[in-house]
């Protein structure tokens, strides 16, 4: 009888791990943009000013959960948005930076 219950309470905490985790975890998407031979001047702190809707950037609407990870010859950029991480990556592609896509 210990058995059965011990059984329920793991299959139970399972279950209620699941639905909490679906309730707070959402997709993320990441882009690495390489600097290329024109190297935009201060790119993390453009896309910094960007995401706390400072500056505009064409007509991509900020993406206020954007997180941006400053590396020795590239950035590290992330958010749910999936579709603005693409507007985004054209963007600075069409200045001369190379991405590593979005996964």
């Amino acid at each position: 009888m210990a058995n059965q219950t011990s059984e329920s309470r793991v299959v139970m905490a399972k279950v209620v791990a699941e639905r909490w985790l679906n309730a707070r975890t959402r997709d993320e998407h990441r882009l690495t943009v390489y600097y290329g031979p024109k190297e935009i001047k201060n790119l993390p702190g453009l896309l910094r000013s960007f995401r706390d809707a400072k500056l505009k950037i064409g007509s991509i609407d900020p993406i206020p959960d954007l997180g941006i990870q400053e590396e020795f010859d590239s950035i590290t950029i992330w958010s749910s948005d999936r579709v603005g991480l693409v507007h985004l990556r054209e963007w600075v592609e069409e200045r001369g930076c190379e991405t590593s896509g979005i996964w």
